[in-house]
């Protein structure tokens, strides 16, 4: 049996990269060793051809910053903030609170030039629990960015309002 699909020549080319409406993801855990699943994941889409940001937010220590993005295979791009140490407490010096506001600006700017299918934002919740980022702010940047992005949060103290938001939860817990 042979089968036929009739298209209208008004349509006769199709956007499929932005027709498709981007999903929230959070992985969450209590404990801040999981990234490994996450940046798998990453590679593997990348290595598909598909652009991939990853953000770490807390992470620091080897000096990149936003000038100095990690450029992993063609398809990957890596930043994170330009701090010497990762961050684990709300106390941080000035130096510290600057590098991280210039992170998420910077990220928001990638993000709205629509140059990634997929961006990783690492423990961005803990930014948000230690008061580092508002809250209201990812909120905004969420609901006004490309629909076709597909954004990935990673971290523990996962906000109640990017829960409830979210198109896939995974939580990452030990069982012994």
């Amino acid at each position: 049996m042979i089968a036929q699909l009739e298209t209208s020549s008004e349509n006769t080319t199709l956007d499929l990269q932005h027709s498709m409406k981007g999903l929230v993801q959070v992985f969450t855990s209590p404990n801040r060793n999981f990234f490994t699943n996450v940046m798998a994941q990453a590679l593997r889409i990348a290595g598909q051809g598909t652009p991939v940001l990853v953000v770490q937010f807390l992470k620091g220590g080897i000096h990149q910053g936003h000038e100095h993005p990690m450029r992993l295979g063609q398809k990957l791009d890596w930043i994170r903030c330009d701090i010497p140490r990762y961050i684990d407490t709300p106390e941080l010096n000035e130096s510290e609170a600057q590098s991280l506001q210039k992170l998420w600006q910077h990220t928001q700017k990638l993000v709205f030039e629509d140059k990634y299918s997929l961006v990783i934002l690492d423990e961005l919740s803990l930014a948000i629990h230690f008061d580092l980022i508002p809250e209201t702010e990812v909120l905004t940047f969420l609901a006004n960015r490309p629909s076709h992005i597909d954004i990935i949060f990673t971290g523990a103290e996962m906000p109640q309002s990017i829960l409830d938001i979210a198109d896939q939860i995974t939580e990452i817990r030990r069982t012994h």
